[in-house]
């Protein structure tokens, strides 16, 4: 997928995101690993970390080599985005309390890796 796809579908899931409040904590969750996963992927072909043809779906399921590479070019966007992965499993997925705070922290990291992306334009 070209970087600017990723720009566009991480731009229309922020848009979608804005009309959700605080008690769609799941949904929030799951749309901020997804549009930070677009993110991500726009910035790692912007510098050169990946091509095209190669798309990072979910840090926890890449290969560790390939993995590296992008910890390597982006480490704290790669570290922010896992984060995010993290909170998935516990709130998404399973019934742990606290589901608006993860997302307030979910929404918070997609900041910081959009914020990241859109400087690279």
């Amino acid at each position: 997928m070209t970087p600017e796809h990723h720009l566009d579908k991480a731009q229309r899931i922020e848009r979608s995101l804005a009309k959700l409040g605080n008690a769609d904590w799941e949904i929030r969750i799951e749309a901020a690993m997804l549009a930070g996963t677009h993110w991500v992927n726009h910035v790692l072909h912007r510098v050169g970390a990946s091509a095209a043809s190669e798309d990072l779906v979910h840090a926890s399921m890449c290969m560790v080599s390939v993995l590296r590479k992008y910890k390597l070019a982006e480490p704290k966007l790669i570290a922010q985005l896992e984060e995010i992965e993290e909170l998935r499993p516990l709130f998404v997925r399973g019934d742990m309390a606290a589901g608006e705070q993860a997302a307030q922290r979910a929404l918070a990291l997609l900041a910081s890796i959009g914020e990241r992306a859109r400087r690279l334009g």
